[in-house]
Order: structure tokens, then C-alpha cells, then sequence
């Protein structure tokens, strides 16, 4: 599992900082976690390839998480794709994008999916046998999710030299790894714990931007590996926070730490700071194990 931070900044883009974009690559899907203004040329820069984007999940419709979809899309015509592609995000977004596909002529030459999220409680919005997707229903100014990726348990793994010693033919293999005793010719039960190795443990990751304080979360998203939660604003700024309904870095650590989250990721910063070093140094004064994103800056939790 890797994550790729495209732009993590709020509000404008600048010269320098990018806003809300970023890549998880996960059991070989990378999946775009809302598009900003600029996604596409992040994309470029970062040498993400284009082609194995299959999925956008579209937190909520500010412009600072989804600007960056409609130039996103039209390059994908441009670059010749024949893939289909399925966007998940708020309702209203179907409507948004091909309203400026219309007024351009530049209706795409692959298929677009929309899958348009209305309901405020969690659900399943994707699945396939090794991943699946739930959406984290947030507190923000317009209906917003965040997302819970999940990687399914992997078979059990042979132990090889045990599976030779009791001469096992391969084509017992596949029984094995899904968990199946082994009965010998001579009658005698092999038990799958001696023939196996347990697996990988799942990796999870949840999304969590834009939002205000929102506790509630923490069951759904209780000892996950990795959250990416919003920190906007410093405890200076905090009566900001519910106005806005944005969070701060303390906040946000809260959060992980009623979560007991492997490591809490810290972004959507506003730009009124001088350093997001700040950000922080006041998250670790409740949670530990932080790391702040930034522009271009990758993650690898394998």
C-alpha cells in the first residue's frame, strides 16, 4: 500500500502548493482521492500513469477537491482512452461535468460512470475480491464523505517445505491456501495450520477531508493503519474551526487517538502559515505517531 500526495493545501492553489488530490495504490488499483485544480499536472510531474487510474472518489463539490475533474477527464479524451471510468462522489457531479462536456462538444470517446452518493449513513460504494471501499460520512459546509479503503484477507501461504514432506501433489495447492485439511493416503489428517503460513495482515486506510470535529467516526474507522485526516487550522485559529466547519491539528489528533490509527497524516493546511511544521508539533502533544503530507511527498506502508 502506498499513497502519493498530489496537493494538500486548502482553498487556492499557488505557485507552490497544490489543493486536495492524491493517489492510494492499493492490490494493484490506484485509486484518485478527489481532484483539485492542477490534479492532472501533479499526475504529469509525479509520473503517475494515467492508464491505470479506473477509479475517482470525490470527496464533496468545492472547488478545491473537484476543479480539476472536468480537465482531467478531457485529457483522458485527448490521450485516446477506450477504458471505462467510474467517478463516486456527491449528487450533482454527473450533472457538473457533462453540463461542460455539452457546451464544449467534447464528449468522451470511453465511458463515464457516475456514482452519485446521496445517503449519510456509511456504504459499500466499490468491491472486488482483494479491496473494498466505504464511504465516511463527514460534517462539512455541503454533503461530504470521506472514504475507508480496505484490503480483503489474502490466502494462506504455503509452507512449502512442510507441503514436500508429506509429498502433497499440487493439485491439492489451491485447497490448501484456501484453508483445507489434507487427508494422506494412508489415512492420516494434516491439519491446514502446519501446511500454511498465515498471510499478510490487511492493510486499511481512511480519507477524512473536509470536516469538523466529528467523534462519531472513530468506530468505523477504529485501528485502521493509516488516517489522512484535515488540519486546517492551529489552536490559535480554533474558534475558526466550527464556524467553517474544518478541524484543527489537535482535533484531528483526537480523533487518531480514540481511533488507536497506526499513523495519523496531516493535511489540508490553510495557507495562512508560515510552516506546516507547526501543525505538527501540536498534534503530538495528544498522538504520537504523525506524519505530515506535503506536495509530491509518497508513503510506502508495505
Amino acid at each position: 500500500m502506498k499513497l502519493h500526495i498530489l496537493g494538500c493545501y486548502a482553498a487556492t492553489p499557488r505557485t507552490f502548493t497544490n489543493p486536495t488530490a492524491q493517489v492510494l495504490e492499493i492490490k494493484n488499483h490506484l485509486f484518485l482521492i478527489d481532484c483539485g485544480e492542477g490534479t492532472q499536472v501533479q499526475l504529469r510531474k509525479h509520473k503517475i500513469k494515467f492508464s491505470r487510474i479506473q477509479h475517482i472518489f470525490i470527496s464533496h463539490l468545492h472547488g478545491d477537491h473537484f476543479f480539476g475533474l472536468p480537465g482531467l477527464i478531457s485529457t483522458f479524451r485527448l490521450l485516446g482512452r477506450k477504458t471505462d471510468l467510474h467517478i463516486y462522489g456527491p449528487k450533482g457531479i454527473k450533472e457538473a461535468v457533462t453540463l461542460l462536456l455539452k457546451l464544449g462538444d467534447s464528449w468522451t470517446n470511453y465511458l463515464l460512470i457516475f456514482h452519485e452518493l446521496t445517503s449519510k449513513e456509511s456504504d459499500l460504494v466499490f468491491e472486488d475480491e482483494k479491496v473494498t471501499v466505504n464511504t465516511i460520512p463527514l460534517d462539512h459546509r455541503v454533503y461530504t464523505n470521506g472514504f475507508l479503503f480496505r484490503e480483503k484477507p489474502a490466502e494462506r501461504k504455503l509452507n512449502i517445505e512442510e507441503v514436500k514432506k508429506h509429498q502433497i501433489d499440487t493439485c491439492y495447492y489451491q485447497n490448501i491456501k484456501s484453508g483445507k485439511d489434507i487427508v494422506l493416503d494412508t489415512g492420516v489428517i494434516v491439519p491446514n495450520h502446519k501446511l500454511t503460513l498465515d498471510p499478510p495482515r490487511p492493510k486499511s486506510y481512511a480519507f477524512c477531508s473536509d470536516t469538523a470535529y466529528k467523534p462519531s467516526i472513530v468506530p468505523q474507522i477504529n485501528e485502521v493503519d493509516v488516517l489522512y485526516h484535515e488540519s486546517t487550522f492551529l489552536e490559535s485559529e480554533q474558534l475558526m474551526a466550527p464556524k467553517t466547519k474544518h478541524a484543527t491539528a489537535k482535533e484531528a489528533a483526537n480523533i487518531a487517538k480514540a481511533a488507536n490509527v497506526g499513523l495519523l497524516i496531516l493535511g489540508h493546511y490553510s495557507t495562512r502559515y508560515a510552516s506546516i511544521e507547526l501543525f505538527k508539533e501540536e498534534a503530538m502533544e495528544v498522538f504520537e505517531r504523525v506524519e505530515l503530507a506535503d506536495d509530491g511527498k509518497s508513503f510506502d506502508f508495505s
